[in-house]
């Protein structure tokens, strides 16, 4: 700054004007020295200052013109500055710390070293992160445990299928019920086994129809329907392992596949799911449109709604993806007027459109930007599902999974390949194999299990 006469470092020692400077010397500041100011240039009221106790050093006069005049000029003149003139190759501005005759003044502190404050508050910065991560980790690691403690009654991090390390298909029974408040709270009128290979991903999804009438308990000459197993052996959901457990064991003889694992989904919890991961996109192949009960619990409110769903991609909550997965009663029976397509009100349509709203799921829960939601949908899924599967072996089971491969098959059991419709001898719908043949229901699984 041109009008500034001061060190930036110290303020309290002038610097000598610009253009003040002779000859070989401009780069040396000389304080002070009323012979370097012609005397029109001297300002009024300009008192020598008190002389010091020690002589001011003397720069070196050699090499520059006139510097010897100058010098003897000044050699019975007391310097006009209280501070030393340092060499040239000294910072100007700098006094020395002590008194003593022949003490090299000190040099001034580097910028650099200024930085030490700087690197310590950045270096407390980083270890205070590190700790607020490692807070962060270990709190989330509590409540992950704590997720699969309450899911499962295995440990969360054991393995029951070697993190799925296996040549062999690993089948899980997935079972939909209505819960508390429901008609029919635990029948599991959703049954589906999800089949994966873990080796290359393939997928297959069958589909079990509620009203296949089957002999439980084994062996006792009495039958029922396949989706009332669940609620029979588990005591309305007392003990779910013990339900699950036969549910499974009767739909390994039915499809012939070895279904070890199963997993219960209440659709009260699977609707706050689905909230909680802010929806899915679903594509709807046929449209249709139904009756659907206004209220789960016909106790609050026992009327209906009309519920309509176009063909195409439609974004649903969770309410609305539920709709469309249950909704199975014509319009004529609520009184609402005439049903569109009533092929789609059937349980076999049904349950195919099951496997599309758990196609659409995990297809949102795999997205990087849903993960960042997956701890407040613990929540909602720690009331949702139950299974016999530890959380590491059922996270291994979802990442094996692959819905989106076109080669994923889609096995329906229905009165169009292998069941035939038929009445029970209190005039229940039922269905059973053709024939009375339970192996064409095998036979079939197992031609069709790859696409």
């Amino acid at each position: 700054m041109a009008n500034n006469f001061f060190d930036s470092d110290d303020a309290t020692v002038p610097m000598q004007p610009p253009g003040q400077q002779h000859g070989a010397q401009q780069d040396k500041l000389v304080l002070g020295s009323f012979h370097d100011q012609p005397p029109s240039q001297r300002r009024p009221y300009q008192y020598p200052p008190p002389q010091e106790p020690f002589p001011a050093w003397q720069p070196p006069t050699q090499g520059a013109p006139g510097s010897a005049a100058r010098a003897s000029s000044r050699a019975n003149v007391p310097p006009a500055q209280p501070y030393p003139v340092y060499p040239p190759q000294q910072q100007p501005g700098r006094v020395a710390e002590t008194g003593r005759a022949g003490s090299r003044p000190p040099y001034p502190p580097q910028k650099g070293k200024r930085r030490r404050p700087r690197l310590m508050i950045g270096c407390l910065a980083a270890v205070a992160l590190f700790c607020i991560l490692v807070g962060l980790v270990f709190t989330t690691a509590q409540r992950v445990l704590a997720f699969g403690s309450a899911i499962s009654p295995q440990s969360p991090l054991s393995t029951q299928t070697g993190y799925m390390n296996t040549s062999e298909r690993t089948n899980l029974l997935v079972m939909g019920y209505g819960g508390l408040g429901h008609d029919g709270a635990y029948l599991t009128d959703s049954l589906v086994v999800v089949s994966v290979n873990p080796q290359n991903k393939h997928t297959t999804l069958v589909s079990v129809p509620r009203d296949l009438w089957i002999q439980y308990p084994p062996s006792s000459g009495q039958y029922t329907k396949i989706n009332s197993v669940y609620e029979f052996a588990s005591n309305n959901n007392s003990n779910p392992v013990t339900g699950g457990d036969a549910a499974a064991q009767k739909i390994s003889l039915v499809t012939g596949l070895n279904v070890k694992y199963w997993m219960t989904i209440n659709f009260a919890g699977f609707r706050d799911l689905i909230n909680s991961i802010g929806g899915i996109d679903v594509y709807v192949p046929d449209a249709f449109n139904a009756c659907y009960p206004a209220n789960d619990d016909p106790n609050i409110n026992a009327s209906w709604i009309k519920v309509q769903f176009n063909k195409g991609t439609q974004h649903m909550d969770g309410e609305t993806a539920i709709r469309y997965a249950r909704a199975r009663e014509p319009l004529e029976v609520c009184g609402k007027g005439t049903s569109m397509n009533l092929a789609e009100l059937t349980d076999f349509a049904r349950s195919a459109r099951q496997q599309i709203i758990i196609k659409a799921v995990l297809a949102k829960i795999k997205q990087i930007s849903t993960w960042p939601k997956l701890f407040a949908a613990m929540t909602a899924l720690q009331h949702t599902i139950y299974t016999n599967m530890s959380l590491a072996d059922l996270s291994a089971f979802a990442l094996k999974m692959n819905l989106s491969d076109p080669k994923t098959a889609h096995i329906g059991l229905s009165n169009q390949n292998v069941l035939m419709d038929s009445q029970s001898n209190d005039g229940q719908y039922i269905l059973l194999p053709q024939n009375g043949n339970w192996q064409l229901i095998t036979d079939y699984v197992k031609q069709h299990l790859y696409n």
